[in-house]
């Protein structure tokens, strides 16, 4: 190999270094069912960015997971240095909240784990819900638990099931708006896993929603739940979910204003 092509080699390598830093994780590309979701890498990468910043929990560790449109499991990652840095319960639950957001999506309509809340209460137009699809247990706890959260990780490549109806699960789109999957975020309290949910979907630019049951247009999470004469919480709008901090309210009510649906890098 000459000198003139080891430079050339070395100057694209540092070209696709930059354009890697500048531009964030990249999604993975290679054909099969996974094709245009982030891999391990991407997801991880997304994630740790988005934990990193103030989302009003108790700023500890996180489980994410983001499954295809059939519910696939394409990508299981956490922000700790080891399985175990995050509550590992929490695993389970981001690849619930992921199945929950794609499967009750539409190409029409985005719906988070946070807008199912108050619509799953006894009374409610959907209570009933969260007994359905149950989590495969053979999926969620067979093989290895030294492969969990890695590239590797068994859920990877099989049907999970569940639903989750608290904060942390977003339905996830393509540029021209097509629902590809779903992510699932979860290790902090909802409100908070949601907040982190939703700057992971940002990060990874698949966030191009058609629209929302939000009175913003979008999947944010709602706060409009009050004390009727009796005593019981209700929604105003129907898709509320209870507050969990001041600050995770604060923040919540934000997210579309510092990082809005269908931005471009």
């Amino acid at each position: 190999m000459t000198r003139k092509i080891v430079v050339l080699l070395l100057a694209l390598a540092f070209v696709l270094l930059i354009g890697v830093l500048l531009i964030g994780p990249v999604v993975a590309q290679s054909p099969g069912p996974c094709s245009n979701l982030p891999n391990h890498a991407a997801l991880q990468a997304a994630l740790k960015k988005a934990r990193a910043e103030a989302n009003g929990g108790f700023n500890l560790d996180m489980w994410a997971t983001v499954v295809n449109r059939d519910g696939v499991v394409c990508a299981v990652a956490f922000t700790g240095k080891e399985r175990g840095d995050q509550w590992p319960g929490s695993r389970v639950i981001s690849a619930q909240k992921a199945n929950t957001a794609n499967e009750f999506s539409l190409p029409g309509l985005a719906l988070s784990t946070a807008n199912l809340y108050s619509a799953v209460q006894p009374g409610g137009t959907l209570f009933g819900l969260q007994e359905s699809n149950p989590v495969d247990t053979q999926v969620a706890y067979g093989g290895d638990a030294a492969n969990y959260g890695q590239g590797k990780d068994p859920m990877v490549g099989k049907k999970i099931g569940g639903v989750n109806v608290f904060g942390g699960g977003l339905p996830l789109y393509t540029a021209d708006k097509t629902l590809v999957g779903g992510l699932g975020v979860s290790g902090d309290s909802s409100c908070a896993d949601h907040n982190i949910a939703w700057k992971t979907r940002y990060n990874l630019l698949l966030d191009n929603i058609p629209g929302g049951v939000n009175p913003s247009g979008n999947d944010n999470i709602i706060y409009d739940i009050t004390m009727d004469s009796n005593g019981h919480p209700v929604s105003a709008s129907g898709f509320g979910h209870p507050a969990c901090s001041k600050d995770a309210t604060s923040i919540g009510q934000d997210l579309a204003t510092k990082y809005p649906t269908g931005h471009k890098p």
